[in-house]
């Protein structure tokens, strides 16, 4: 049932947002002009077609790096100007646009340092290069949060957003989910004292040093299949996922462990909280998880029980400013998501499309959803296809049909996210900080 093996290599590529553009969307890129160096600490990469049209300028905004805070680790600042490495630059190059990218000052959590370096780069670009017509934000997984928020705190600069696989419920939901996991884990194999606590992860904790090892052994054992699944199942996580293989275990981890340590240091305290939460199961949930054994009505009774968690106010803070939103959109937006996503489950995308409504905003969003297993897990047709009609609709001011994307391409157009998997007897939000 479980993989024989598992490195930290494969768990980071899981995590982070490395689209893979399987077909090139032309044949091959035009010549080139090609800038790159660094604005105020943040590496970048600009890549312009030899006689551009001055239409379009796709900026791109990358998805989470592990920080290096553990020995032996070094950070990753490469500057990329399209997902997909360069074999993504230059399938964008050779569709005419232009295109830019920062690696943002910082790795980790850097949701404000990633709002403001590509800020900069567009600014720069438009120095440099020349304004493009269009300026198109791109972005995937914590990039796609990026996108989302600098659509939201730029719209004079940016005049449109894509956000691929988006944490879209906001970082304070997001990361509360990292909390569910860790409780979740808690209650059915016990969390360690020399990892912290389950509401403050101690900040030099290693994921690959501590935590991998002793994880991956509990999935050797069979007989643990239902405390997994009972994991699985409390934090919205889909059974495709399961069988997919467990990769979505360790990923999850990382992120409930080493990643919210990360988080820890940045804010200054434990932004997490889970008060007022309800932790339910559906009736046939619980039937399925005592045919392994499990009593899930006990150990829902241990994580009900334990909703009093809260955040330090100044890191909940941080966590609000990096980044909440606010779902007022001045601009048009598309998200899209793979129906069966392990890491940002597709369930923010409801919680997105109910905060947008609220603040009248809803004809400025369009969603689409893929028939695919794994987190940001597209094709290069349906990222052409996603980019070239939030253009023309960009371009018209005419808001996209359905019918381009078809079940043939891999999109469910009649699909539609769960609800957060979590009830809540009453949640608010601190207030935003903007800076």
């Amino acid at each position: 049932m479980f993989h024989q093996a598992i490195t930290r290599k494969m768990v980071l590529l899981t995590a982070v947002f490395l689209l893979t553009l399987v077909q090139p969307i032309y044949a091959t890129p035009q010549a080139e002009l090609l800038l790159e160096g660094e604005i105020d600490g943040a590496n970048y990469r600009i890549r312009v077609p030899d006689g551009w049209d001055g239409q379009t300028l796709v900026v791109y905004a990358h998805g989470y790096r592990d920080k290096a805070d553990q020995p032996g680790q070094t950070d990753d600042h490469t500057a990329e100007a399209a997902p997909g490495g360069t074999a993504g630059e230059d399938a964008f190059l050779a569709a005419g646009y232009a295109i830019a990218g920062s690696a943002y000052k910082d790795n980790g959590w850097a949701v404000g340092e990633g709002i403001e370096d590509t800020h900069a780069l567009v600014q720069f670009f438009n120095q440099e290069v020349g304004a493009a017509q269009q300026t198109i934000l791109l972005g995937g997984s914590m990039g796609g949060l990026i996108a989302l928020a600098s659509g939201e705190r730029y719209p004079n600069v940016y005049d449109g957003v894509v956000a691929l696989c988006p944490p879209a419920a906001g970082a304070p939901m997001s990361w509360d989910g990292a909390l569910v996991f860790a409780l979740a884990y808690d209650v059915a194999f016990g969390w360690p004292q020399s990892w912290g606590s389950v509401a403050d992860v101690r900040d030099d904790i290693s994921f690959q040093g501590e935590v991998l090892g002793p994880v991956f052994a509990q999935t050797l054992n069979p007989a643990n299949r239902g405390k997994f699944e009972f994991i699985r199942l409390v934090t919205g996580i889909t059974d495709k996922e399961f069988m997919s293989g467990n990769n979505w275990l360790f990923v999850n981890m990382f992120y409930a462990t080493e990643a919210r340590a990360e988080l820890e240091r940045r804010a200054g305290g434990a932004p997490t909280q889970n008060r007022n939460h309800i932790y339910r199961l559906s009736a046939a949930d619980k039937q399925y998880l005592a045919t392994l054994n499990v009593d899930a009505e006990a150990l829902l009774g241990e994580m009900n029980g334990r909703s009093t968690i809260t955040a330090n106010p100044t890191a909940r803070a941080y966590v609000e400013a990096n980044a909440s939103l606010t779902g007022e959109l001045p601009l048009p937006v598309f998200t899209a998501h793979t129906s069966d996503d392990g890491l940002v489950p597709v369930n923010h995308e409801a919680v997105y499309r109910d905060q947008v409504a609220a603040a009248g905003s809803a004809d400025n969003l369009f969603q689409v959803y893929t028939d695919s297993v794994g987190h940001c897990a597209f094709t290069a047709e349906q990222v052409e296809l996603v980019l070239a009609e939030l253009l023309q609709w960009v371009v018209s001011g005419e808001r996209p049909l359905t019918t381009p994307f078809t079940p043939s391409l891999g999109f469910l157009p009649d699909f539609t996210p769960p609800g957060w998997p979590v009830d809540f007897k009453q949640f608010t939000h601190l207030p935003i900080i903007r800076s």
